[in-house]
């Protein structure tokens, strides 16, 4: 009798169900811009360190509709593939920067084309031990939810159910806190070279990371002939290997330039900082090519 209730209450009742998403740091966006939807962020990620205490991070909607967007702090993991996970406890070696960061307004509401500043700023910075802390900031769609009957419903009818589907669009933006003196290193290793299906060429690496911060930056790929002849090939921006993350694997096709032999030469392969700071080489590595 409580299943045939249950059964019946079903029948008669009308689910929402809302799909969320987090959009992560896009690996091939500008360094400057982060988008998705009609939401634009720039810049895409903060880092304070030194005598810089605040940040103003420019929403623009590019999109025809006014929308809304809910402004919070979530904590994330980076994992070997360079993917995140949502957590709530730190794992060993990492630390969360929320408790230091306050950030004005909570909600932002942007008519077509509008702009709008979300403020940050570092506090009680003088309590942080030396290292680095980091936590992103979310910007959370609102979605508009038309009446029940409206459109975007779907119904199965074999239960009589009702779903409505209304994608949650969102964007993460690292925060970061550095305190004291940077010891971190990052090597390439583990490069490897292939044809996917004898068309499409593609470059596979490891990052390797010692020392107590996170390292960021542009990695640039180059074709060296054997006569010597140097030809662009890659590049990539915006790739990050964050704390306590030691090891990252990280791969990503290659130009198909004219006159390049993949079968003789090398790869050049360059990690730096990216070109909106000063150019620093933080590791390169070459692989030979048969």
């Amino acid at each position: 009798m409580r299943k045939s209730g249950f059964t019946g209450l079903l029948q008669s009742t009308c689910c929402i169900l809302f799909l969320t998403g987090f959009i992560l740091l896009s690996l091939f966006s500008s360094n400057e811009v982060m988008a998705q939807g009609n939401l634009l962020i720039m810049p895409r990620r903060v880092v304070f360190e030194g005598s810089k205490k605040s940040e103003d991070l420019t929403l623009v909607n590019t999109g025809r509709d006014t929308a809304k967007y809910v402004v919070s702090i979530v904590q994330m993991r980076m994992k070997e593939d360079g993917s995140f996970d949502e957590i709530t406890q730190p794992d060993s070696g990492q630390y969360f920067a929320d408790k230091y960061l306050r950030f004005f307004p909570r909600t932002v509401t942007l008519g077509p084309n509008e702009t709008q500043l979300v403020k940050m700023q570092v506090t009680k910075s003088e309590k942080l031990t030396p290292g680095e802390y980091r936590s992103h900031i979310y910007f959370r769609a609102v979605p508009k939810v038309n009446p029940l009957g409206e459109a975007d419903i779907s119904k199965d009818t074999s239960s009589g159910v009702s779903i409505r589907l209304s994608p949650i669009f969102g964007i993460t933006i690292p925060v970061i806190i550095r305190i004291g003196e940077n010891t971190t290193k990052v090597k390439l290793s583990d490069l490897a070279f292939e044809m996917v299906k004898d068309t499409l060429p593609r470059l596979k690496m490891m990052f390797k990371r010692t020392g107590n911060m996170s390292v960021y930056g542009d990695i640039a790929v180059d074709y060296i002939s054997s006569q010597g002849k140097v030809t662009r090939v890659g590049m990539v921006k915006g790739i990050a290997v964050y704390t306590p993350l030691t090891d990252r694997q990280f791969q990503f096709n290659l130009d198909k330039v004219a006159g390049v032999n993949w079968h003789t030469g090398k790869l050049h392969v360059i990690y730096e900082t990216p070109v909106d700071v000063k150019a620093v080489k933080l590791a390169e590595a070459e692989l030979l090519l048969y």
